[in-house]
């Protein structure tokens, strides 16, 4: 074991979602608990509730009440990918982008990296995007009522997009944490050439913040330059703090070079509540298939151990956590992948290698 069981016990939330999502959130699941177990933490109790389509031929809404309720009592959750579009007109509403906000899940942090045994374009890439969450040109995060789209007439549709210095500052911080832990280089990224009021104001929030971290080197770039070098030189990142459009659009840059989207992990968090999410789609025309890469979602899930880790101060999930990206790494290292990566392994073969790895020391 790598450390003794201490603390209580982990109530984890379990939302399948659409597609390909009961597949991923399983795969998940068993490789937690068995890395939960390795690692000498406490058995974990895990809550499933309704999220999609499902929910709404059960309950008549995408997200029902007393799933947000459910995931008010637990620790932190694992959300499946959800398949809005293909929802009736009324439920078109993406619930995922509803939990972040319900929760005030304001930032979003995406990893990007390579691994030994699958094919890359960029094989030095190891960065970390840490996106803000709940502003800039996304109509459902920037209104208090409505959306922030609107047309005037039929013609011609307007979009507003909102940038604060509260919510720069605190986007900020996380950014600069996580760079202290790691190489210590923050790249704030921008256009405040054409934007100067809204992203110059997150520009400048974001240097304010800089101030607080001496030991943190900082620069800045605008958002179309930062696109072009992470093709040409992504090593020369470390962590990108960037507006929600922006980084939205550049973690599935830094995902595919690094391999595919299928390996891209992503943690929705605040100070207090976190969510494990791959950053990936449902990918309906896999469902029930077994041919899904689960690996987005496994380390999502380690990501998510690790913050739990930190703030309940019980290491054994940070141990747990270790376990499961080592897994994965030497899963890939030893020739064994998905279809979707080059590899013929299904979920299950996958989601099995993965398993067997997290017990060997």
């Amino acid at each position: 074991m790598d450390g003794t069981v201490s603390g209580q016990r982990l109530r984890l939330g379990l939302v399948y979602g659409d597609g390909i999502g009961p597949e991923v959130v399983g795969s998940a699941r068993q490789v937690a608990n068995e890395a939960l177990a390795a690692a000498g933490c406490p058995a974990t109790e895990w809550v499933t509730l309704p999220m999609g389509r499902r929910a709404i031929d059960e309950f008549g809404t995408a997200l029902p009440e007393s799933t947000l309720e459910g995931l008010a009592d637990t620790d932190g959750w694992i959300l499946g990918p959800h398949d809005n579009a293909s929802y009736p007109p009324q439920h078109r509403i993406a619930p995922g982008g509803a939990i972040r906000r319900h929760f005030g899940l304001y930032a979003n942090i995406r990893p990007a990296q390579a691994f030994p045994g699958i094919r890359a374009v960029t094989p030095d890439i190891d960065l970390v995007i840490v996106r803000e969450n709940s502003e800039g040109f996304y109509a459902d995060r920037n209104m208090a009522v409505g959306s922030g789209e609107f047309c005037p007439t039929p013609d011609i549709a307007l979009s507003v997009g909102l940038v604060t210095r509260t919510a720069s500052e605190r986007i900020a911080h996380e950014a600069f944490r996580l760079a202290a832990t790691r190489r210590g280089r923050v790249t704030i990224v921008h256009k405040a050439n054409v934007l100067p009021l809204t992203m110059g104001l997150f520009r400048d929030s974001c240097y304010t913040v800089a101030g607080e971290y001496p030991g943190v080197t900082v620069d800045d770039e605008h958002v179309d330059a930062t696109a072009a070098h992470l093709v040409r030189a992504p090593g020369d990142y470390d962590v990108i703090v960037t507006e929600n459009l922006f980084g939205d659009i550049l973690s599935d840059l830094a995902a595919q070079l690094g391999g595919s989207l299928g390996t891209a992990a992503s943690l929705n968090c605040s100070g207090t509540r976190a969510m494990a999410q791959a950053v990936h789609g449902a990918a309906p025309e896999l469902a029930g298939r077994n041919r899904a890469n689960p690996v987005a979602l496994h380390r999502s899930t380690a990501m998510l151990l690790r913050w739990l880790a930190q703030r309940r101060e019980q290491s054994c999930l940070a141990y747990a956590a270790d376990r499961i990206d080592r897994a994965v790494a030497a899963t890939f290292a030893a020739g064994i992948a998905t279809a979707d990566l080059g590899g013929l392994a299904s979920t299950a073969e996958f989601t099995e290698q993965v398993t067997a790895r997290i017990h060997r020391r």
